[in-house]
């Protein structure tokens, strides 16, 4: 991994460190907070944490509320989002907008 894309990850995961308990985001606004459009780097990033819980990566869905991946598994992914409050259904967050945690 190079530096810069180091960097990018550690600047990602230091936003993710910011979304409280009970709030999720989304990969764009991430992006959009480290000025960028690199939405897929984003992705990227939180497919290289390795630490799932301190770096709740978990809190991290697609724009149209789709849970996405997550490297433990989408069905870990469900549960930790709901023991946070985080109502999903077909596998999408319910009421995005009321629990999106914006920068």
């Amino acid at each position: 991994m190079s530096a810069s894309t180091s960097d990018f990850n550690q600047r990602c995961y230091a936003l993710l460190q910011q979304i409280p308990v009970g709030k999720i985001t989304t990969y764009k606004e991430i992006a959009n907070a480290l000025n960028t459009k690199a939405w897929r780097a984003v992705g990227s990033a939180m497919a290289k944490n390795a630490q799932l819980v301190t770096i709740p990566c978990h809190r991290v869905v697609r724009s149209n509320g789709d849970i996405g991946e997550y490297a433990a598994g989408s069905d870990k992914k469900i549960a930790l989002l709901s023991t946070e409050g985080i109502e999903i259904s077909n596998g999408k967050v319910v009421n995005l907008e009321k629990v999106i945690h914006r920068f």
